[in-house]
């Protein structure tokens, strides 16, 4: 069960085992688990929704701010929604056993490197109870044993989506402890669990600067954190701009608590009047409070109907997560460009135009893990970049960076077959 009452000690070791034993089942076995995980969650959806509600009701008279309670909320859609994701992995191409590259040496010995699951991925996060099943099908997918450390904010939520979880993953047939939960939410246990050196292969967190710093206080195991999202979307002299409205619109508005969600746009002098007095328009008529700067605040014109308050520093460097936009003028794509890194967490940024030497200016110069042109930064999504879900979305630089799936789960190894050589 992933509930038992158990040490993060005990319960990690016992996730190693099932490890050993997980990465040699075939695909068609954790296909199926995944697939009678799906299933009950259907099954199951009143029991789920019962929880959820009992931590919904708790965040509510803890006062939490509105885009958290939407990152906690379930409802039948989102269930369903979680169902399907797992289907949608289920359905990918198994990386384990992928010829990574493969060639005979002068030797004659036979090189081939493959890829091999990670072992025991533990996934530390906040607020989302669909993250659960979501980190759980991937891992199981490429052969990992998953250890869950939520938060207590979705304590109900997450005790039972990960029994259900475990629950129909070892009725067909996986090994028992291939999904645990550290319930609670003491920073004893967080610490206990960051320093399984030799049993945890890797950690993910999921959630704030916080959450990151108390990691990166007592972290023993490889951590790979699941980033802020600082994103930028600039508009340039040569955009569309109305393809640019509505592409600043979408990026912030469509979903503004989360981590892809844009935080500061930015646009070139010459269609700074043009543009922002209907974008600032739409953007304020959607609910979205605007800080500017001073030269956007007179391209706004005299007559712009809306409040806009004043853009200062510590707002090119803030996550918002919420319903503010940080809008700023320059004079050119360079200039955006050094402004986007020094304040970008590097997740996302994005440039509209029309220009190809722009784009490509904008392409080379920025660095984050995701760069679009001409496109809503909220693409940036393990789902639709076609990995079925992902884990998290890295913004480091070894290992993995951007989405997380299925291949990024997996390190390799090289196996070498032979007919008797020596080394001289």
């Amino acid at each position: 069960m992933a509930t038992v009452a158990a040490t993060p000690t005990e319960i990690c070791v016992a996730a190693k085992e099932a490890s050993r034993a997980l990465a040699r089942t075939p695909t068609s076995l954790r296909d199926a688990a995944l697939e009678a995980i799906a299933e009950a969650l259907e099954t199951r959806l009143d029991d789920v929704l019962e929880a959820n509600e009992l931590d919904q009701d708790a965040a509510r008279e803890a006062g939490l701010e509105p885009a958290l309670l939407d990152r906690l909320a379930l409802s039948p859609a989102r269930v369903a929604e979680m169902a399907e994701g797992v289907r949608r992995i289920a359905a990918l191409e198994d990386p384990v056993g992928e010829v990574v590259e493969g060639r005979r040496l002068l030797n004659g010995l036979d090189l081939r490197k493959v890829r091999v699951p990670l072992g025991v991925v533990a996934v530390v996060y906040e607020a989302r109870p669909n993250v659960t099943i979501d980190c759980t099908a991937l891992c199981l997918k490429s052969g990992n044993a998953i250890v869950l450390r939520g938060s207590s904010s979705a304590t109900q939520s997450n005790a039972v989506l990960s029994a259900l979880a475990a629950e129909a993953a070892v009725g067909a047939g996986l090994p028992s402890d291939v999904v645990t939960l550290v319930a609670g939410g003491g920073r004893g246990e967080l610490e206990e669990l960051a320093t399984q050196a030799g049993v945890v292969d890797l950690i993910i967190p999921r959630g704030g600067e916080g959450l990151k710093a108390a990691l990166t206080e007592v972290a023993t195991v490889p951590v790979i954190y699941a980033a802020s999202g600082n994103c930028h979307v600039l508009v340039d002299s040569t955009a569309d701009l109305e393809s640019a409205r509505a592409i600043a619109v979408n990026a912030k508005v469509q979903r503004p608590g989360v981590c892809n969600a844009v935080e500061t746009l930015l646009v070139h002098a010459d269609v700074a009047a043009e543009f922002l007095p209907r974008a600032l328009g739409d953007l304020a008529d959607a609910g979205v409070e605007l800080r500017v700067d001073d030269r956007s605040r007179v391209a706004s014109g005299p007559a712009f109907a809306h409040p806009l308050g004043e853009a200062h520093e510590s707002d090119w460097a803030t996550e918002f997560l919420a319903l503010v936009l940080a809008v700023k003028v320059v004079d050119s794509v360079e200039e955006a460009i050094d402004h986007i890194n020094r304040y970008s967490s590097g997740h996302s940024e994005a440039i509209v135009t029309g220009s190809t030497s722009s784009a490509r200016a904008f392409t080379d110069g920025v660095d984050a893990a995701c760069v679009y042109v001409n496109a809503s930064t909220r693409f940036t999504d393990g789902g639709e970049f076609g990995m079925g879900a992902e884990i998290g979305n890295s913004t480091q630089k070894l290992h993995a960076r951007g989405p997380i799936g299925l291949r990024e789960l997996c390190t390799t190894k090289y196996v070498v077959e032979g007919t008797g050589q020596v080394r001289p």
